[in-house]
């Protein structure tokens, strides 16, 4: 076994806050040890928004707890030390310019995400940082009084290396090709921490049947997607959806998921119905139908659908209502036009499960919060351990949140351990 020189400060992690934790501890002059187990930094980073990377959200903290669960207020002191403001600052310094689109959804101009790990990287600079790729930490070494440092395997051997301050910024489980495989959450119960079950959000959904195969591709915008527990409606969420070869997506998806994920590992029955009328209720509907169909008396069915739905919607829409499409329009009956009202209502897709982590946007559950100290990101169990981003129980909506989580927490973890050293 190997033993490496020691380090103020050691970050395990190469992600968006593994990144400016690093950086944030350098600029403050600690001599600062980053360890990253892939090739390269910033891996996950890359594939945000898209590729497009949503930096952040144009919207003041009170938006912010409200968006991130499940206690977005633990981020008060992490948001007031580094915000909105904070980091754009930075991105701007090194010639990143942004543009706030719907949802005050925050991304690089040049709608690059590689510009925005680029300019991270320039921003922390080379001046007190070592970065070591392909070395992956396998434990935590510890004493009485604390952290001493970590244990990693380099070329298959095991090395430690020495520091009173370690920060854990390995992210969760998602998307596990880009290195996030939950190797933080093993650190963290060494240290005595508590796990708060883990599991995929902001996660596509897995349907029953093939009604959404046969929709695939078609995206449905200002609809109403509803979830139904046990036949209970628990949640909503207002937008956009899109058709899958095995589901359901789209933001108001990946929103919502995070419940159904959850009620669905509870063996609950779960169905997502869409209201793709949302706009009108049901009196006001059935009246602008009757309207269309006595406008339109001699038309066939099949045709006047197409005043209502999207083109791709109408077969199976037919299907579904079992209602002959070369049938008049003046020859439907009330009942006939109720059953057309309630499925436009009420689209609904029994749920089946989800692709798991290996499509999930971010992990939700993680490193107990109730076991860090809010003020300065610490374990309240094991001195000099500290914690930021993913690896840590909270999980935002899709919009920016995540990443500003990410930013924040490493951002005051890094101060915290330099004004302790």
């Amino acid at each position: 076994m190997n033993s490496e020189k020691k380090y103020d400060v050691i970050v395990v992690g190469a992600g968006a806050s593994g990144l400016i934790a690093a950086g944030r501890a350098a600029h403050l002059g600690a001599r600062v040890l980053l360890l990253e187990k892939m090739r390269s930094a910033g891996r996950k980073l890359l594939i945000t928004g898209k590729g497009r990377c949503n930096i952040t959200n144009d919207a003041p903290q009170s938006v912010f707890f409200k968006n991130i669960f499940p206690k977005g207020r633990f981020l008060k002191y992490a948001f007031d030390a580094f915000f909105i403001d904070d980091i754009l600052q930075i991105l701007n310094d090194h010639g990143v310019e942004i543009i706030t689109e719907r949802g005050k959804r925050i991304f690089p101009i040049s709608n690059n995400a590689s510009d925005v790990l680029n300019a991270i990287l320039q921003w922390m600079g080379k001046k007190n940082i070592e970065i070591r790729y392909n070395t992956r930490v396998t434990s935590l070494l510890t004493g009485n009084d604390g952290i001493n440092g970590v244990r990693a395997v380099i070329d298959g051997k095991d090395v430690d290396f020495f520091s009173k301050a370690v920060i854990i910024c390995t992210g969760g489980r998602s998307y596990p090709a880009t290195g996030s495989t939950g190797d933080g959450y093993t650190l963290a119960i060494q240290a005595g921490h508590s796990i708060s079950e883990v599991r995929p959000a902001l996660v596509p959904l897995v349907t029953y049947g093939d009604t959404a195969e046969k929709l695939q591709g078609l995206g449905l915008k200002n609809i109403n997607a509803i979830v139904w527990v046990n036949g209970k409606k628990i949640a909503e969420e207002f937008g956009e959806l899109m058709f899958t070869h095995y589901g359901l997506s789209g933001p108001v998806i990946l929103t919502l998921s995070r419940i159904v994920v959850e009620m669905h590992m509870k063996n609950n029955k779960v169905e997502i119905g869409i209201d793709l009328k949302p706009a009108l209720n049901e009196k006001k509907l059935d009246a602008r139908l009757l309207r269309d169909i006595n406008t339109h008396g001699k038309k066939q069915v099949g045709n006047i659908f197409k005043l209502w739905l999207p083109s791709k919607l109408i077969p199976i829409f037919i299907e579904l209502l079992k209602i002959d499409r070369e049938k008049l329009c003046n020859q439907l009956s009330s009942q006939e036009r109720k059953k057309i009202l309630l499925l436009m209502k009420d689209f609904r897709f029994d749920i089946k499960g989800h692709p798991g982590f290996k499509e999930a946007i971010i992990t939700a559950g993680g490193v107990d919060t109730s076991e860090i100290n809010p003020k300065t990101m610490e374990s309240k169990l094991m001195p000099g351990l500290y914690f930021a981003g993913e690896v840590i129980d909270l999980d935002g909506t899709t919009g920016g949140f995540n990443l500003q989580l990410a930013f924040s927490t490493a951002w005051l973890a890094a101060q915290s351990c330099y004004n302790k050293t």
